[in-house]
């Protein structure tokens, strides 16, 4: 392995379908709790305290003749015309999704032949080199797609790789779930390269941890909680009160141990690109970083938020927040050389992972 080849972000691209559905969309759902019982509150209380707790104000939600693949597609294409990038120099493009394909009129899991093989053949890659393959790995998905982008890359068995993360959770909720307010649908694209480098920029560390013997059914596919749905639908539920707990606990604790393997500090970071899942948790997360540093001033400005707008579309919004950032089209936030910039995770397994980047 050369140490002074280094993984390097060249290009970036994002899918943000054009429907968007605001918290007022959910006033006339009837909402039942696990037991099946209805909800005694008004639907204007119960969206109210979903928008305290998430700052969901809207999501995007992909259209009717759209599927997973497609957004991911839209993302790629973005991502490689934006930076002048041929595809056919392309050695791995990494699709990471949980569900496939799920059609609006069909609601069923999808997976053959992969995403990853749908997106390089709407592409028109012609390269057999070119390896198409999917990762289903939670939310984080995405970043851990760049971490093994990164093991390939730094191993000489790539130069460059695509990874795509793109999913249409408004076709795996549960009406009938107060969560459903939560999630959304995107896609968010990012280019690596191989180059080599005297100085440590680029990939500088990361770190992973899957918790599965006590935290694996924290998310899972269950039928619908209204007792009178008819249908055999699957739908992803969530036990979100043990989720936040976990967050709180762990997240902080991997972003510390990367920033460790890096040599870094909390304050030479310039921004912090995490999943956005949850606005009353991730500004927690940050709080319980700080306190691991022993910092009281809570730098929220590293932090930039896009949950208000697009809701929660798991595996897209990491790379979807680093695409808008990267374009300029985030108020108040903009990337420089020198930048540290720090993303994490976390997600169904449960798993969480984190990574340090320095710009060029």
């Amino acid at each position: 392995m050369n140490s002074k080849i280094k993984t390097i972000v060249v290009g970036t691209g994002s899918y943000i379908p054009s429907n968007q559905v605001s918290n007022s969309a959910f006033l006339d759902n009837k909402f039942y709790d696990a037991d099946g019982n209805l909800f005694p509150q008004k639907n204007e209380e119960i969206v109210q305290k979903f928008l305290d707790i998430t700052g969901i104000e809207s999501r995007r939600y992909a259209s009717t003749n759209h599927v997973a693949s497609d957004l991911g597609y839209y993302a790629a294409k973005n991502a490689l015309e934006s930076s002048e990038i041929d595809p056919e120099t392309l050695d791995y493009i990494i699709f990471a999704h949980n569900f496939g394909d799920v059609k609006y009129d069909n609601r069923k899991s999808d997976f053959v032949p992969s995403l990853a093989a749908r997106i390089k053949h709407k592409l028109g890659i012609r390269n057999p080199k070119c390896v198409a393959m999917d990762l289903p790995f939670g939310c984080p998905g995405w970043l851990q797609g760049v971490i093994m982008a990164d093991y390939l890359i730094c191993s000489g068995d790539a130069k460059r790789v695509m990874i795509v993360g793109a999913e249409t959770l408004s076709r795996v909720c549960d009406p009938h779930d107060r969560d459903s307010m939560i999630y959304a649908d995107g896609a968010g694209a990012t280019i690596l390269n191989s180059f080599e480098f005297e100085d440590s920029v680029g990939i500088l560390s990361h770190a992973v941890r899957s918790d599965t013997l006590q935290y694996s059914k924290l998310l899972w596919m269950g039928p619908s909680y209204n007792p009178n749905y008819f249908g055999d639908e699957l739908f992803l539920k969530m036990n979100g009160n043990t989720l936040y707990k976990y967050a709180l606990r762990y997240v902080p604790e991997v972003v510390k141990e990367t920033l460790d393997k890096a040599g870094l500090d909390l304050k030479d970071v310039s921004k912090l690109l995490i999943h956005q899942a949850n606005e009353k948790m991730d500004n927690a997360i940050l709080e319980g970083l700080c306190k691991l540093y022993g910092v009281k001033e809570i730098p929220w400005h590293i932090m930039p938020m896009t949950i208000h707008e697009f809701g929660n579309s798991s595996v897209a919004t990491v790379p979807t927040l680093l695409d808008l950032i990267s374009k300029g089209q985030i108020e108040g936030h903009e990337f420089k050389s020198g930048d540290i910039l720090v993303f994490a995770s976390v997600g169904a397994g449960m798993n969480i992972n984190a990574m340090v980047y320095k710009i060029p």
